[in-house]
């Protein structure tokens, strides 16, 4: 019985294919090239961005990185940075710490507190979003005590 040939893998991809294996909008993809150096395509001889293994590679992982892991882009940039000079570029390994701020709120909690399932960054979301709430009532209430006629 003959097995039918693999599907070849292609050295290069237009940024509409990548984009469509990737799962992400050509916009996107176009921003981040403005924001991470280390995704860099060539261009073929008509201009076109192509993209090669090493590139999708790199997508992927920024895509991981910003909605997966919730790294800010400045935070995704540094922790892409990092691995890409460790020699290593992956999904995050469990052992190791996080090496950039990540968005979430501005509370005392630990990042490690940040590095939970869906549910759990939810819930810090919705207390940091209450803590920031009554901060500015603080503030308002500040403010008001002093902006009344003496």
């Amino acid at each position: 019985m003959a097995s039918s040939p693999k599907p070849k893998k292609r050295l290069y991809y237009k940024i509409g294919e990548a984009c469509k294996k990737l799962g992400i909008q050509p916009y996107v993809l176009r921003y981040w090239e403005t924001e991470f150096p280390a995704l860099n395509p060539t261009k073929s001889k008509s201009g076109q961005r192509v993209y090669g293994q090493k590139e999708l590679a790199t997508i992927r992982r920024i895509k991981e990185l910003l909605y997966e892991e919730g790294y800010t882009i400045a935070g995704a940039k540094k922790r892409l940075e990092t691995e890409m000079s460790a020699g290593k570029l992956g999904p995050k390994s469990a052992s190791s710490p996080p090496e950039a701020p990540r968005a979430g709120p501005a509370t005392q909690e630990p990042l490690e507190s940040l590095d939970t399932d869906a549910t759990e960054r939810i819930k810090t979301l919705r207390r940091g979003i209450e803590a920031a709430q009554d901060q500015t009532r603080e503030i308002l209430g500040l403010l008001g005590s002093n902006l009344s006629p003496s």
